[in-house]
C-alpha cells in the first residue's frame, strides 16, 4: 500500500508508507502559488510550519511514575513501617534517598525534552514566497501547504515540497540521510523509494549549496520529516537496560518480602504469639530485607563513573547510561562522520588506462576554479588537491552545470593558447567525446575503448567512489560564450575520483570493541556499494547488506530475525534506524547508537545507550545519554570499561544485599518456628541492617579485576537468584547451627541468645564481602581501602554495641569467653565454605554469558 508522489506535471509514485516524507500538492496552481486568503485558509487548517514541542508529562506526573517503581516502592514501605516502629533514622534516611533519586532522575529527563526544541533552529527565519502572484519575504512559520518557495544557495529548506524548476540546484541532505555529497535536485518525477534517491523532492532542515530551485510545499511542521523525528524524540521510549534490571531487581524483591513476613506472621499467629510483638518482628523482617542503600550506592557508583569518564573525554548526560554502556554488546553506528571524516576528498586523478595522472587533475582544478559552484564539495575536494593548479589561467566564457546536460564547461586561456575544459557525470561527458587521451596523443574513442572506460567506472563506483569525467578541446579563437553545441568533439581526459575517507582510528577502535565482545553493526543512508566498500577497508566482514527498501517490506517479527545477522544496513531512513535499534532490543541485546545528524536523533534516543559527538546537531546531542568530545570509536571502548567498573560494583551490593539479607530474614523466619521466643528483637534486627548497610558505602569505590572488564554485563535476575538461592541458605545454615548450639549446648537465654547470634550475623555479613566481591581467590584480588575500612569499621561498630558497656540499651547480654570462641569458629568456617561454594553460585551465568555472546557474534 502506498502513498502518492505528486510532481507538478501530475504524475504520480508510489511511495511505501513506511517512508515518512510522502508529498502532497493540493489546491495550488503550481505557477503563482497561493493568494492571501488561500493562505489564511490553509494556516488555519494545518496550524503554523513549526516542528512544536510536544505536550509531555508534568513534573508531577513523572514524580508519580517513578513512585510506582517496585524499588521505589519497597522503600515507601520500609520507611512507613520505620515510622510505625519509632525508627526515625531509618525513617529519614530512607525518604531522602528516594527523594535524592527521584529528584535526579527527572532532572534528566529535561535533555529528551531539549531534543524536540532544538527541531525549532533548523527551519529557516524568512523565506521568499510567491504571494498573490508576486515574490514576498515571510516568516518560515507562516509557510502554508501549496505555497510556492524560491530558493538560493546557502537557504535552509523550510518545509517538505516537490521541486517546480531548477538551475544547478544541489541540496545538503546529510542530516537527514547521512549521505555526504550534496543531492542534485530537477523537476520530474523520480518515483523514488527513499529520501537519498527523491531527485525531485525538498525536505525541511536541508540546505541548498549551489543553484537556485523553485519548491512546492507539500508538507508543514510536525508532517515534514523533520517532524516526524521531533514526534519520535517526543515519544515516551522503552525503559533502558538498568531501569529494566532495578524493576526486575525489585519485583524479586517484593516477592521474597511478602512470602517471609506472610509465613512469620502465620506461624505467630498459630503459635498465639502477641498480635503487637509478632507484626513488629514481621515489620523488621521487610525492612531488613530492603536494600535501602540501593539508590545510594547506585548513584555514587554512577557518579564515580561519570567523573572517570569525563577524564576520558566522555560527558555523561543520564547517569544509568554508564551501565548500559558497558553491558552493551552490540553498538550501532552511522557510518558519515562516526567512521570516516565526513568530507570529500580527492581519492585520485586517473588517465583514460586507469593510472594516476596529474594532469587529469590539473583541468579539473581549471575548471573548477573559473567555472565551478561556490560551496560545491566536490570543487573544493579538487581545488584543495592542487591549489596553484589553475594559476595562469583566464576565464573567457562558462556554461554552468544543468540536469539535462550533467556538464559543466569552461573556456580558458593560457600562454595566448583557448581551450574548452568540461567536467560532469562521466556518461554525460563521454556521449560528447570522439577521441581519448593516448601516450602518442588523441586516439578515437571506439568501442573497446569506451568498455575500457565503462570497467574503469564501475570497478571504482563499486569501491564506494563518485567520479567526474574529464574532457578537453581546443578552441581555434577565444569565444566570447559558449553555447551546449560547443560541448561536441571532445577528447576524453579521464576521471577524478572522490571519497568520504575512512578515520585512522576507526579500524582498530573496531577491533578493540570486537575484544571487548562488542560487535559493531553500521546503519546508513548511502548507497549498499559504498557502505560495503567502506567495511572492506576497516577490515570487517561483510556479510549480507540489508537495505532501507527490503526493511519497508519486513515485519517486525521478520525484522527481529534478520537484524541479529546482519551487519550492515544501507539506505535506511532516520524511522528505520530506530525500528533497527529496538529490533536488536527485543532481540535481548543491549544495544548502543552512535550519530551526529538529525537523522539520527531518533535512533540515538531509542538505544539503550545513546551516543553523540561534540561536533554534532543540536538534536543529537539533546537526544543522546552521553557526549564523546573526541569523535572516535576508541574512546567507546574506554568508556565501555567504565561502565562494566560501575556495573560490577553495583552488581557486588546487589549480591550481597540479597544472598545476606535473604539468609538473615530465612533464619529469623525459622527460628521463628523454632525457637521459643523472638530470636532477635526488632529494634536488634534494624540495628543488625543499618551496620551491614553502612559497611557496603565503601564498595562503589573498590577495585574490578580484569574478568569483570572482559566481556558484556548485563541484569541477570536468573544469576541473582541463583547466587542468593545457594549463598543466602549456606548462611542460614551456619546460622541454624548456632540455633543448636545455644539451646542444646549452653541452655541461653533470650538475650544471651540474641546476643550470640546478632555478633556471628554481623561477622559473617561483613566479612564475606571480601569473599564474594570477587570470582577469584581473596588474596589474589586487593580491595579498595575505603572497603576495608568501611566493612572492618562496621564489624568493630557492631562488636562495639553488642558487648560493650551499653550493650544492655540494647536488649543484648554479656558473652562468655569461651561462647565468643565459638562463635568466631563458625564464622570462619563460613567463610571457607562461601569462598568454596562461590564459584559454582557465579559460574553457570558466567558461562551462559559466554555461549550467549558466541551465539550472537554471528
Amino acid at each position: 500500500m502506498g502513498t502518492r508522489l505528486m510532481d507538478p506535471s501530475g504524475h504520480a509514485a508510489a511511495m511505501p508508507t513506511e517512508h515518512r516524507f510522502w508529498l502532497r500538492a493540493e489546491g495550488s496552481a503550481a505557477s503563482a502559488g497561493l493568494t492571501g486568503a488561500e493562505a489564511r485558509r490553509q494556516l488555519l487548517r494545518d496550524g503554523p510550519n513549526v516542528v512544536e514541542r510536544l505536550r509531555r508529562p508534568s513534573v508531577l506526573r513523572q514524580i508519580l511514575r517513578r513512585l510506582a517503581e517496585p524499588l521505589v516502592l519497597i522503600l515507601i514501605a520500609a520507611a512507613a513501617i520505620s515510622a510505625a516502629t519509632g525508627d526515625m533514622a531509618s525513617l529519614v534516611l530512607i525518604a531522602l534517598i528516594v527523594a535524592a533519586s527521584i529528584g535526579l532522575e527527572t532532572w534528566q529527563e529535561h535533555g529528551a525534552e531539549k531534543a524536540a526544541e532544538a527541531l525549532r533552529n533548523s527551519i529557516a527565519l524568512t523565506v521568499r514566497v510567491l504571494r498573490d502572484g508576486r515574490e514576498q519575504s515571510l516568516r518560515a512559520e507562516d509557510i502554508v501547504r501549496g505555497d510556492v518557495v524560491r530558493l538560493a544557495p546557502g537557504n535552509l529548506v523550510p518545509a517538505d515540497g516537490v521541486v517546480l524548476a531548477a538551475s544547478g540546484a544541489h541540496a545538503d541532505e546529510a542530516i537527514l540521510t547521512g549521505e555526504p555529497y550534496p543531492v542534485a535536485k530537477r523537476p520530474g518525477p523520480s518515483r523514488a523509494e527513499t529520501m537519498a534517491d527523491a531527485h525531485d523532492a525538498l525536505f525541511a532542515g536541508t540546505s541548498l549549496v549551489s543553484g537556485e530551485a523553485t519548491m512546492l510545499v507539500c508538507e508543514t511542521g510536525l508532517a515534514t520529516v523533520l517532524g516526524t523525528i521531533s514526534t519520535d524524540l517526543a515519544a515516551d521510549q522503552p525503559p533502558p537496560a538498568f531501569e529494566r534490571g532495578l524493576r526486575r531487581l525489585g519485583l524479586l524483591l517484593v516477592r521474597l518480602t511478602l512470602a517471609l513476613v506472610l509465613f512469620v506472621l502465620l506461624v505467630q499467629y498459630a503459635l498465639h504469639r502477641p498480635v503487637l510483638e509478632s507484626f513488629m518482628f514481621a515489620a523488621a523482617l521487610a525492612v531488613g530485607l530492603t536494600p535501602e542503600l540501593l539508590p545510594m550506592v547506585t548513584t555514587i557508583t554512577l557518579a564515580r563513573g561519570a567523573v572517570r569518564l569525563a577524564a576520558r573525554r566522555v560527558i555523561v548526560k543520564r547517569l544509568a547510561a554508564i551501565h548500559d554502556l558497558g553491558a552493551m554488546d552490540v553498538l550501532c553506528t552511522d557510518k558519515t562522520g562516526t567512521l570516516t571524516e565526513a568530507r570529500i576528498s580527492l581519492a585520485v586523478a586517473l588517465g583514460p588506462d586507469g593510472r594516476d595522472d596529474p594532469a587529469v587533475l590539473a583541468l579539473a582544478a581549471v575548471n573548477s576554479a573559473l567555472g565551478g559552484s561556490a560551496g560545491n564539495p566536490l570543487d573544493t575536494a579538487i581545488l584543495a588537491a592542487a591549489p596553484e593548479a589553475a594559476c595562469g589561467w583566464s576565464a573567457l566564457a562558462a556554461l554552468p552545470f544543468d540536469f539535462e546536460r550533467r556538464r559543466a564547461s569552461v573556456a580558458a586561456s593560457h600562454d595566448g593558447k583557448a581551450m574548452l575544459i568540461v567536467k560532469g557525470a562521466p556518461e554525460a561527458v563521454l556521449a560528447a567525446c570522439v577521441a581519448v587521451d593516448g601516450p602518442g596523443g588523441p586516439q578515437p574513442l571506439d568501442a573497446a575503448r569506451r568498455a575500457a572506460l565503462d570497467v574503469i567506472h564501475e570497478a571504482r563506483a563499486a569501491q564506494g567512489e563518485r567520479l567526474l569525467g574529464l574532457a578537453w578541446r581546443a578552441l581555434p579563437e577565444a569565444p566570447a560564450r559558449l553555447a551546449v553545441s560547443d560541448e561536441s568533439d571532445l577528447v576524453f581526459a579521464g576521471f577524478c575520483a572522490f571519497l568520504d575517507p575512512p578515520k585512522p582510528s576507526a579500524a582498530e577502535a573496531i577491533e578493540r570493541l570486537g575484544q571487548l565482545g562488542v560487535r559493531v553493526k553500521i546503519i546508513s543512508g548511502d548507497a549498499a556499494p559504498v557502505v560495503a566498500h567502506l567495511v572492506a577497508q576497516l577490515g570487517l566482514p561483510a556479510g549480507q547488506v540489508l537495505s532501507g527498501e527490503e526493511i519497508a517490506r519486513l515485519t517486525d517479527a521478520a525484522l527481529r530475525r534478520r537484524v541479529v545477522a546482519t551487519r550492515l544496513f544501507a539506505r535506511v531512513s532516520p524511522d528505520q534506524k530506530m525500528r533497527i535499534i529496538r529490533a536488536l532490543s527485543e532481540a535481548g541485546h543491549t544495544v548502543g547508537f552512535l550519530g551526529d545528524g538529525i537523522n539520527d536523533a531518533p535512533a540515538i534516543r531509542a538505544a539503550d545507550a545513546g551516543l553523540s559527538v561534540n561536533t554534532a546537531t543540536d538534536v543529537a546531542r539533546a537526544a543522546a545519554d552521553l557526549i564523546l568530545l573526541d569523535n572516535d570509536l576508541g574512546v567507546i571502548a574506554d568508556g565501555i570499561a567504565e561502565g562494566r567498573r560501575t556495573y560490577a560494583n553495583i552488581m557486588k551490593y546487589v549480591r550481597m544485599g540479597t544472598s545476606s539479607n535473604f539468609g538473615n530474614m530465612l533464619s529469623m523466619a525459622l527460628a521463628s518456628v523454632l525457637v521459643p521466643f523472638l530470636p532477635m528483637t526488632a529494634v536488634q534486627i534494624l540495628l543488625n541492617n543499618l551496620l551491614y548497610d553502612a559497611s557496603q558505602i565503601g564498595l562503589p569505590l573498590d577495585e574490578v579485576d580484569a574478568d569483570d572488564l572482559a566481556t558484556p554485563r548485563n541484569w541477570s535476575i536468573a544469576a541473582i537468584e541463583r547466587f542468593t538461592a545457594i549463598m543466602g541458605p549456606l548462611s542460614s545454615l551456619f546460622d541454624l547451627s548456632t540455633f543448636a548450639i545455644l539451646l542444646l549446648v549452653f541452655h541461653a537465654g533470650a538475650a544471651q541468645f540474641r546476643t550470640a547470634w546478632f555478633v556471628e550475623s554481623m561477622l559473617t555479613q561483613l566479612l564475606v564481602v571480601f569473599v564474594i566481591r570477587t570470582r577469584a581467590r581473596p588474596w589474589r584480588s586487593r580491595p579498595a581501602r575505603a572497603l576495608v575500612a568501611t566493612s572492618l569499621g562496621a564489624c568493630a561498630a557492631a562488636l562495639a554495641l553488642a558487648l560493650g558497656p551499653w550493650a544492655g540499651l540494647f536488649g543484648f547480654a554479656p558473652l562468655p569467653g569461651h561462647l565468643l570462641a565459638l562463635v568466631a569458629a563458625l564464622a570462619a568456617a563460613y567463610l571457607l565454605l562461601a569462598e568454596a561454594l562461590k564459584r559454582h553460585a557465579m559460574g553457570r551465568a558466567h558461562r551462559a554469558r559466554h555461549r550467549a555472546r558466541s551465539t550472537h557474534a554471528g
